[in-house]
């Protein structure tokens, strides 16, 4: 007699990454924020050629970082930049794209202040996205957004 016992799979938990696993071990970054000219309005992003990281196409992750809007209401924004210091794309050049994740979420979230930094989870991407405001390497399709905890 055979016993058959019915699995259940069980998701992993996202990986958590920060913005150095965004860019290959060998990769020297060539942009700083502190070499950042903030007066100019002929802002040029930096190395749009960026290397990016292949193995995290499709890998469920978890990212904190500063939201730039794209798309949304007053209630809800639907469509962001997630750039790794505040004010990036606005206050300040962007940077490379591979320093910077297009992020969509289903349904929306509120984001209570632009200042507050957030975690990020859902799948992410090695596509580019290119906006008014900047050129990304990576998209994300998010499942969750929650305040950035240390």
């Amino acid at each position: 007699m055979m016993l058959l016992i019915a699995s259940t799979a069980i998701a992993a938990p996202p990986k958590e990454i920060f913005w150095d696993d965004l860019m290959p071990a060998d990769y020297a970054q060539k942009f700083t924020q502190e070499a950042t000219n903030h007066d100019s309005s002929d802002w040029v992003q930096p190395d749009l050629d960026a290397p990016v990281v292949k193995a995290l196409d499709g890998k469920s992750v978890s990212l904190p970082g500063f939201v730039v809007p794209l798309e949304g209401d007053s209630e809800v924004i639907t469509e962001f930049l997630l750039v790794p210091y505040f004010g990036a794309c606005i206050h300040v050049p962007p940077p490379p794209p591979n320093q910077i994740v297009h992020v969509k979420i289903k349904d929306g979230v509120p984001i209570d202040s632009l200042y507050d930094a957030i975690t990020v989870t859902g799948t992410i991407k090695v596509e580019t996205f290119k906006s008014e405001l900047a050129q990304t390497s990576y998209t994300m399709q998010a499942v969750g957004v929650a305040p950035f905890d240390l």
